[in-house]
């Protein structure tokens, strides 16, 4: 079972991060980002690292990204 979820968390990890590259509206590339990071941090349970795992979720989904789209909305795109 375990097999399984990594598959899954694995494969939308590289879809996510594909398309945070590859797409043209920064938001839609930060809701990309954010997929990416959330399916990043469910790695992290799936190894029994939940320190690892709650920063992930706080420090980088949570304030990263927060910091990610407040510059979007200054530049005013």
């Amino acid at each position: 079972m375990v097999a399984v979820f990594f598959a899954y968390f694995a494969l939308v990890s590289i879809v996510a991060a594909v398309l945070t590259v590859s797409l043209r509206h920064p938001v839609h590339c930060g809701l990309a980002l954010l997929t990416l990071l959330l399916h990043v941090s469910g790695l992290f349970v799936l190894l029994n690292a939940e320190f690892i795992w709650a920063v992930q979720v706080i420090v980088y989904a949570g304030a990263i990204l927060v910091l990610y789209l407040f510059v979007l909305m200054l530049l005013n795109l």
